[in-house]
């Protein structure tokens, strides 16, 4: 389609939702002097969480992936070679995992392990003997580690956390339930919950030293999840969403 630079002037949102569907010519005085064409983000860089699925991209590597969080506010997790922007989380998802935490927090004080919640990253690198092999990025809800000696001199984390919550949201369930269930397991996790607001329940998955689903368990509002890992660490799952 060819337009003049007064029409561009006087009608550019109309133009802007028409370059959609084709190439805009821009002329002025009978020349062409400029073309508004369509932009699409690439896929390879950014998958959003709000699109509802994951399609296959090209891989992103580490150095694009911290290129790209030194330069945005925003959050995101680098899994699989693909990124994942962080929604803002709801005022349910902030309750639930502040009574996780309150919880851990109790449990864990004194002790050598410690309770975290995001956002605080964690490399991940599966069955890779580094990370440069396969680095993974994530930011779990809360977290407990054991080894406290591998945060480095830059504050960063660099060891395998024991205990990991993700708290789910409609956006985040295919990834929490599948994508990090699996990158999980394969890096040595050894317990992970995952808390679903809608029907008010806790998944408890077991993974064993060789990296293998060792266990899983449902549990309900009546009943009280209970560690696999660590003795005497036990929530009552009605507590978890009493105040929501």
């Amino acid at each position: 389609m060819r337009v003049n630079t007064t029409d561009l002037q006087n009608a550019f949102g109309k133009y802007l939702s028409l370059v959609e569907k084709e190439d805009i010519i821009v002329t002025k005085n009978g020349k062409i002097v400029a073309k508004l064409i369509r932009y699409n983000e690439p896929d390879y860089f950014l998958v959003h969480e709000e699109s509802g699925g994951y399609k296959t991209t090209q891989k992103v590597s580490y150095d694009e992936y911290t290129a790209l969080v030194e330069s945005s506010d925003q959050r995101y997790e680098l899994i699989d070679g693909e990124i994942y922007l962080l929604a803002l989380p709801s005022f349910k998802h902030q309750v639930v995992v502040n009574e996780i935490a309150w919880h851990f927090y109790n449990h864990f004080k004194g002790k050598p392990c410690i309770s975290l919640t995001a956002p605080f990253d964690i490399r991940l690198c599966g069955f890779a003997t580094k990370f440069e092999e396969y680095p993974n990025v994530v930011q779990p809800d809360v977290l407990v580690i054991c080894d406290k000696d591998k945060i480095n001199e830059f504050s960063k984390y660099e060891g395998i956390p024991t205990l990991l919550v993700e708290v789910l949201s409609p956006t985040t369930k295919g990834k929490d339930m599948v994508t990090k269930l699996n990158l999980y397991m394969k890096s040595g996790i050894r317990e992970y919950w995952v808390v679903n607001i809608e029907n008010r329940s806790i998944i408890q998955y077991s993974f064993s030293s060789a990296r293998d689903m060792d266990n899983q368990k449902s549990f309900g509002e009546e009943e009280t999840i209970k560690s696999s890992f660590f003795a005497g660490l036990e929530i009552s799952v009605k507590d978890v969403f009493a105040e929501i």
